[in-house]
């Protein structure tokens, strides 16, 4: 199912002369309007107009997390703040805020892109969607809102947190889609354990998840635990918000709205293209954004493009849901360590729960990384040596995957923090 077929199926020669044409006009419009770029541009002695195929973005400086905040609030809009109707920021929690503002052409933009990926999931008008990421000046909720709107579905703008509630109203309401983290997904589905609640009983069907990396086997266990179809979809605040990308009812990757959205995978030390299907870094350049363009914007999230066709008729080419962030990758003894690395491992052996924290340290000038994992309540009534046993059994499939050691402890179930919205699992102490 699509929402608009004739764009998302569109031809891959005219999909790129379309982005060349969009492509010149961003570029021209931010060397006009935006202080930052023009002086960018001209250091660099880079005409836009001179532009004459998508290979030469690749000359364009990048844009930073960093920049945004340099230019706090409003340095980096292209557009007076007149015609700004919406004013979205991060929580600034790791320094100053990142602001991003819309228009109202921006607006019907980020509605139709979030429409497409509901559409994908195979969501339709005849849906009641809840909504449970927080609203305010995250884009999640409102994106996702407007999404579902535009797709005129029925939408339950609940936020996140009180799952006592959320599971009250999707009884009550019978809400079929879901909205959330898959992490708080899991959370949910815990406390209809605890609340005597069979998911069977619901008339859930989907589950569209992000704003955190997860894993195959994690979509797996949502999958059983609720009785739905969960899809994966991304995006970001400081691009659009969600809608840049969502899988399609294939499940074998993220379509990425190539026509507003042109996307290089990078690698992260060089910056410079990756092999086609390597891992790399995600770099966006919005191509219709008028409020609030980034020029090849350097997300830190870490995935590859999948350029085979996919069977559902789509000419957009997929990325593979995020393995992680390139400043969030933990580095243990030299080796690169990925949370979602662990999770996977994790999640198929027998006797544990999908609930884990890594705590990292560093003793006698030596990394050491220790995964906290939560096991089912019998293990602890068995003797010691099965508890041995299934330590042994996790930290030599944790070796194999990671190409280190590690240190493993078994904890209760549901002793481990849950978490509303992003899942905070790493917990680095070398940086204390």
């Amino acid at each position: 199912m699509y929402w608009q077929k004739d764009q998302e199926c569109r031809p891959r020669p005219e999909l790129e002369k379309l982005q060349l044409e969009r492509l010149q006009r961003t570029l021209g419009r931010v060397a006009t309007n935006v202080p930052f770029y023009r002086n960018k541009f001209n250091e660099l002695k880079l005409k836009p107009e001179k532009m004459t195929t998508l290979s030469e973005l690749q000359n364009f400086p990048f844009t930073t997390k960093q920049d945004l905040r340099d230019n706090y609030p409003y340095g980096l809009f292209a557009v007076p703040l007149r015609d700004v109707v919406r004013i979205h920021s991060s929580s600034g929690t790791t320094g100053i805020a990142t602001v991003v503002g819309y228009s109202r052409n921006d607006i019907v933009t980020w509605s139709d892109m979030v429409a497409r990926i509901l559409c994908g999931a195979g969501v339709t008008p005849d849906d009641v969607i809840q909504i449970a990421f927080g609203y305010g000046l995250f884009t999640g909720g409102f994106g996702l809102h407007y999404g579902a709107e535009r797709l005129g579905a029925s939408v339950i703008p609940i936020s996140s947190g009180n799952t006592k509630r959320q599971i009250q109203i999707m009884q009550d309401f019978k809400t079929t889609a879901l909205v959330c983290t898959p992490s708080y997904a899991l959370k949910m589905a815990d406390v209809m354990m605890d609340m005597g609640v069979n998911p069977n009983g619901l008339s859930l069907r989907y589950g569209l998840f992000g704003a955190e990396p997860w894993s195959e086997a994690m979509r797996a266990e949502i999958n059983e635990r609720l009785g739905i179809r969960a899809t994966d979809n991304y995006g970001l605040s400081e691009v659009m918000g969600p809608g840049v990308a969502g899988e399609c009812q294939e499940c074998k990757g993220l379509h990425i709205n190539e026509d507003h959205f042109l996307v290089e995978v990078l690698n992260p030390e060089t910056l410079t293209p990756v092999a086609p299907g390597e891992v790399g870094e995600l770099v966006i350049t919005t191509l219709t954004k008028e409020a609030f363009p980034v020029i090849r914007y350097r997300t830190r999230d870490l995935t590859r493009l999948i350029p085979e066709p996919c069977p559902c008729g789509r000419t957009f080419i997929r990325m593979n849901r995020v393995l992680g962030r390139s400043d969030d990758m933990l580095i243990i003894k030299g080796v690169n360590v990925f949370p979602t690395q662990i999770e996977s491992v994790l999640f198929d052996i027998e006797g544990t729960e999908p609930h884990y924290r890594l705590i990292v340290e560093r003793e006698n000038h030596e990394d050491k990384l220790t995964v906290m994992v939560e096991a089912v309540e019998s293990i602890f009534f068995d003797e010691m040596k099965k508890q041995r046993a299934l330590i042994d059994s996790i930290k030599k499939r944790l070796a194999s995957e990671l190409g280190v050691g590690v240190e493993v402890k078994l904890v209760e179930e549901r002793s481990l923090e849950r978490f509303d919205g992003k899942g905070a699992r790493v917990i680095d102490k070398r940086q204390l």
